[in-house]
Order: C-alpha cells, then sequence, then structure tokens
C-alpha cells in the first residue's frame, strides 16, 4: 500500500483535525489544520486531490473517532470512493509505548499514523492498529442512530421512573402500590392530572373517569386508597418534583414509541435483520439495533472476530500451567447489551436453548456466562444464516442426526 496510495492521516479533534499526507515514495508531501468545517472539508478534499495526478493514485486516509467527532467527514471519504481506516486508539497507545516519539503532540500523532501504514502488511500490531472501514449500508447506518438515540432515551426512563418512585414512597406511602408498575400510562396520566400532588386523594369518581386509561376497576381502586392516603410535609416541594417526574416519563414514552416505528420500515428492508428478527425472541427492536451496530459482515472475516465484537466471545490468557479466559476491551456495549437482553428471552422460547443453558448452569457457570456460551454458539448459526441466505429454525428430535453433538442446542436454517 505504501508505495501506491497517497496516504492520509487524521488526528481528529472536537472543532479541529490535523493532517498530514504522504505521496508514493514514503514522502511526507504536507501537513495543515483542518477545521471542522464545510470550508474545511472542500479544502482537505482539493488538497489531498491535487497529490493523485488527476485521480491516476489512489488514496487511503487513516482517520481517529470514526462514527465519532470525525463525522461527516469519513462519511465523505467514504462516499468519494477511497480507502478509509479506523485508528484504534487503544492499540495505538501500545504502538507508541514499543515506538516512542520524541513528545506528544497531534502532528507526531499524524506522522506516526503515516508509519503504520508502511508497517500495515507486515507488523501484525500495526495491522491490528488500522482496521479498514467498510462501507455499510444506507439502513444500517438509519437503524444504529435510531437505536442508539432510542438507547438513551430508555436509559433516561428509567432512571426518572426510579426516582419518582423512590419520592413517592417517602411522600405518599401507599400511592405506588396501587399499580404493578409505576410507568403504567394511567398511573403516570393520574399523577400529572393536577400540578398539587395532595389533590389526587380529593378527585371524584367522575374527575378519575375523565382520565384515559382509568376505567371502573382502576377507580375503585383510587377510591380505597383515597380514604386513607397520607402525605409527608415535603409533598409542598417534592410534591411538583414527582409530577414534573412523571410528565417526563410520558414525554419519554412517546419519543421511544416515535423512533420504534421510525425503525420499523427500515429494518423490514434489510436483510441482515430480518434474519436476526427470524430466531425465537429476538424481535424487531434487539434486531434493529443489532443489524445497525453490526453493519455488515463484512467487516468481519470470521464468526470468531463477529462473537468477539459483540462480547460473546474471551481471549485466551495463558502463563505456565495457568491458563484462563479474559473479556476483549474492543467489544460494541450497545451490541452487547441487546444480545443479552434477546438470549434472556431466547431462552423462554426455545426448550433445546435453555435446556443447553441449564447444563452450563449446572457446570457452575453463572447467569451473565452461560447466556454468553449460548451466544456464542448462535452467532454460529447467525454467521451461516447470512452465508446461507435462509432464517433461523428448530428442528425437532425427530429430526436430529445421529451424530448431533450433545452438548450444543439443535438449531438448524430454513430456506
Amino acid at each position: 500500500m505504501r508505495q501506491t496510495h497517497v496516504l492520509v492521516a487524521v488526528d481528529v479533534g472536537m472543532q479541529r483535525h490535523r493532517v498530514a499526507v504522504a505521496v508514493p515514495g514514503d514522502a511526507l508531501a504536507c501537513e495543515f489544520d483542518l477545521d471542522h468545517t464545510p470550508e474545511g472539508f472542500a479544502a482537505f478534499f482539493r488538497e489531498v486531490e491535487a497529490h493523485t495526478q488527476g485521480g491516476a493514485i489512489p488514496v487511503a486516509v487513516a482517520m481517529e473517532g470514526y462514527n465519532g467527532h470525525a463525522r461527516p467527514l469519513d462519511r465523505q471519504v467514504l462516499a468519494r470512493g477511497w480507502r478509509l481506516f479506523n485508528v484504534n486508539n487503544l492499540k495505538l497507545a501500545r504502538y507508541k509505548e514499543i515506538f516512542p516519539g520524541p513528545a506528544k503532540s497531534d502532528p507526531i500523532d499524524t506522522r506516526k499514523m503515516l508509519e503504520l501504514f508502511s508497517l500495515h502488511e507486515q507488523v501484525p500490531l500495526a495491522k491490528d492498529v488500522l482496521c479498514e472501514v467498510a462501507v455499510v449500508p444506507e439502513a444500517h447506518a438509519q437503524l444504529q442512530r435510531l437505536t442508539r438515540r432510542r438507547r438513551v432515551l430508555v436509559n433516561e426512563k428509567v432512571r426518572g421512573v426510579n426516582r419518582m418512585q423512590s419520592d413517592l414512597h417517602a411522600v405518599c406511602p401507599g400511592l405506588a402500590e396501587i399499580t404493578g408498575a409505576v410507568d403504567n400510562l394511567w398511573f403516570l396520566r393520574l399523577l400529572t392530572c393536577r400540578d398539587d400532588l395532595t389533590k389526587l386523594a380529593r378527585l371524584q369518581r367522575s374527575s378519575l373517569l375523565k382520565i384515559r386509561g382509568i376505567g371502573v376497576k382502576y377507580a375503585a381502586i383510587i377510591q380505597t386508597w383515597q380514604r386513607r392516603a397520607q402525605f409527608a410535609p415535603e409533598a409542598a416541594y417534592v410534591g411538583p418534583m414527582i409530577v414534573a417526574d412523571a410528565r417526563r416519563i410520558l414525554e419519554l414514552i412517546e419519543q421511544i414509541e416515535a423512533l420504534e416505528a421510525a425503525c420499523a420500515p427500515i429494518a423490514e428492508g434489510s436483510e441482515l435483520a430480518g434474519r436476526i428478527d427470524s430466531i425465537p425472541g429476538f424481535g424487531p427492536i434487539a434486531s434493529a439495533e443489532l443489524a445497525g451496530e453490526i453493519g455488515t459482515l463484512e467487516r468481519f472475516p470470521t464468526e470468531a472476530s463477529l462473537a468477539l465484537y459483540v462480547g460473546m466471545a474471551c481471549l485466551s490468557q495463558q502463563s505456565g500451567q495457568r491458563s484462563r479466559g479474559r473479556a476483549p476491551r474492543q467489544v460494541n456495549r450497545r451490541a452487547k447489551a441487546a444480545l443479552m437482553i434477546a438470549l434472556a428471552r431466547h431462552i423462554e422460547q426455545v426448550p433445546q436453548s435453555k435446556a443447553y443453558y441449564d447444563r452450563k448452569r449446572a457446570e457452575g457457570k453463572r447467569h451473565n456466562q452461560a447466556l454468553r456460551a449460548l451466544g456464542r454458539h448462535l452467532i454460529r448459526v447467525l454467521w451461516a444464516m447470512a452465508r446461507d441466505q435462509r432464517n433461523y429454525d428448530i428442528q425437532s428430535p425427530a429430526q436430529l442426526p445421529e451424530t448431533a453433538h450433545a452438548h450444543e442446542p439443535k438449531h438448524t436454517l430454513a430456506a
């Protein structure tokens, strides 16, 4: 690559990036600062293209912060057909320890990236630091942004519900007990129907029935609570906080539902999301989230690398007679969380997977360890599903071959 490409290294900052350009022959052509503005991007492409001899020499760009502060420059690089490499910052730091520079500065960092390009094909460490970015289908890029936004709102909702429930127990003992979950829509509408929380104890039955979601049954439950309702002295100033939290939770529920509705038609057009959705227990949300985070299977040379990426495999760590596994650092935590939630539902719907999970538990593994063991097997199945363009299916015991492995759940791929 070193002799055939114009090599570009970009040290990414929030508002300004440092760029170094090298031409074939190992010559450092230029260095400059790039403003994170449309004008700065235009100047960047003009400067790089000036060294390509009218487009005759291909371009390879190494960039920190892919999908982070580098946006939208990274997408524009891919749109031009240039090769894009994401710099693994953890491994880059290790490389700098092995081959230290005179100091730590943005110009030195960009030159180190250019060095990595020259070593990329020869030194495994350098190859691991620079990971080529595959072009991700637009549908998966949209799913990634939408599901990440949904996850942020879900986490905010959970924090709000926990805070509101704690305040309710302190200010009005017994009020939260009239519902199975304080984030029930009818209960949230009850809390927000008045600005003063203490007025809930004086609501008439006719007023209760006007609240959407409250019928005769719930109105009777609320009236039973009203006869014994008590409020702590701090209700005067904590009550408005509870009402504000309830209103915010209602807003979050609406926004989450809107995001899920936006994801549905996009996921329907995604082959990968459809394959994942065919696995029992995964469902449309987990499927959309996993498809968005995986992006494209072309990023992964083997199913083992995909398993590492989603946190379903460990790295071997052996020294002398001691051998154990350790969790890899470079894990997509969003994909791992979505997969773990889906696996918990999966074992409730597939007896073979539940038996495999129970067997792992009997071997002494903890809940999460047993789920990850099952997840590791399902990654193999998903890889084969995508390779063979088939959906998930389960074989009945009568269909199983005599040579089937007794230690694994029995899955097949349906045409």
